[in-house]
């Protein structure tokens, strides 16, 4: 096991399998030193375990537990493409879109709940530059979807 995977154990998490493609794109692609996630909706075992809009059907704390699902499938898909998370140098980037109430406002509350799993999983290398975007609606009227950017150590 490797010591990313290991810090997620110790947190009490379980890195999941990597949630297959809603429609024609991979989970994730790697481009030379950089891996790019897909959006990633927070499945678990298969589905969502609530739908609906921040601040209307889902609150901002569940929301935010919803975020820290979101970014553990990306690492499931950072996995799927480079075999071994201690290859990760760094988290660059993490963009977070929140299915938003019309008066909601808290979404970079929401995308905190990812931001601090991979500070948590990755410490400094978790640090990264982020958007927390409000929408509409998401795919399967899912309240969360995150997509990360990571950096590779030379092979």
């Amino acid at each position: 096991m490797s010591a990313v995977e290991s810090r997620i154990a110790e947190l009490g998490l379980t890195l999941p399998e990597v949630v297959p493609p809603l429609a024609a794109y991979q989970p994730a692609v790697r481009s030379g030193p950089y891996v790019y996630t897909s959006g990633q909706l927070p499945m678990v075992d298969g589905k969502l375990p609530v739908t609906g809009k921040v601040g209307a059907e889902v609150t901002a704390e569940e929301a935010k537990e919803l975020a820290r699902t979101c970014a553990l499938n990306a690492l499931a898909a950072v996995k799927s493409v480079t075999g071994d998370l201690d290859r990760i140098a760094r988290v660059v980037k993490v963009v977070g879109f929140v299915a938003s109430a019309s008066d909601f406002t808290g979404q970079p509350g929401v995308v905190n709940g990812a931001s601090e799993l991979l500070g948590e999983v990755l410490g400094d290398k978790g640090v990264h530059a982020r958007s927390a975007v409000g929408v509409a609606v998401l795919p399967l009227d899912a309240p969360v979807e995150v997509e990360i950017q990571v950096e590779l150590t030379q092979e």
